[in-house]
């Protein structure tokens, strides 16, 4: 997708795979503002709670999120306030599809607004990331709300020890949790050209570093960078992947 403005374009893929697992519980989507040009909405969810109680989760964010975009006025509304709706609104409605389901659905996000003056907010809630990369350095990325980062904070384990830690999946917030999700947001006063922003879920970050990752989004297009992650990330998994899925949003001249 190609969104045009008078000083930037917006180059923009979707990637997502069901790796192997059964049920593909992941949601992804990339959402050009209807009436606005040089706006888009990103937004990754990974959905959890069984074979079908995961995908209602993700299912319930995606929908929020494209009710939501659809009302959002890029030049009257903060975005900071809109992805906090997206995510309160979210939470609620996974927490009534817990009761009516009788299952327990729970679901990450990770979610980024470009708008048309180059600036942008990210958030995410989970282990699902927004990465900001400038050509292929990384300058942010988001924090894990899980347990083995918690471990990393406090210094007892590292980066390389948490990919193999038994507990790794072991999240600390999400959607549809008892309490409410840790919501975290991130303001960029200006994305350049050669930038990228990269939202996905942990089943494709978890094989890569962050300078492998900075080095495919500023080689390739971003189509074909998408391809490459996820067929690395799948080769990688060696037959125990996680389902995955991937936003990635490029800034060109």
């Amino acid at each position: 997708m190609t969104s045009t403005s008078t000083s930037f374009r917006l180059v923009a893929t979707t990637g997502t795979h069901r790796g192997d697992r059964a049920y593909q519980q992941d949601q992804v989507t990339i959402l050009p503002h209807a009436r606005t040009k040089g706006c888009l909405l990103a937004v990754v969810a990974d959905g959890m709670g069984g074979k079908s109680g995961g995908r209602k989760a993700a299912d319930q964010v995606i929908l929020t999120a494209k009710q939501l975009f659809e009302r959002y006025s890029a030049t009257h509304d903060l975005p900071e306030q809109f992805l906090k709706q997206l995510a309160e609104e979210a939470h609620l409605m996974i927490k009534l599809t817990a009761i009516s389901s009788e299952e327990e659905p729970h679901s990450t996000l990770a979610a980024f607004i470009v708008s048309p003056d180059r600036s942008a907010c990210i958030a995410h809630i989970g282990d699902s990331r927004v990465y900001h990369f400038s050509g292929a350095d990384m300058v942010f990325r988001t924090t894990d709300h899980s347990y083995v980062q918690r471990l990393i904070n406090e210094g007892q384990i590292t980066e390389e020890e948490a990919n193999t830690h038994p507990q790794s999946n072991l999240l600390t917030g999400c959607l549809g949790s008892q309490t409410d999700p840790p919501l975290c947001l991130k303001h960029i006063t200006c994305l350049h050209p050669g930038d990228t922003l990269l939202a996905c879920s942990d089943g494709l970050w978890h094989y890569f570093t962050p300078k492998e990752l900075g080095a495919i989004v500023h080689t390739l297009p971003p189509r074909e960078a998408a391809e490459m992650l996820v067929a690395k990330a799948r080769h990688r998994a060696r037959g125990g992947g996680d389902n995955l899925s991937l936003a990635l949003v490029r800034v060109e001249d």
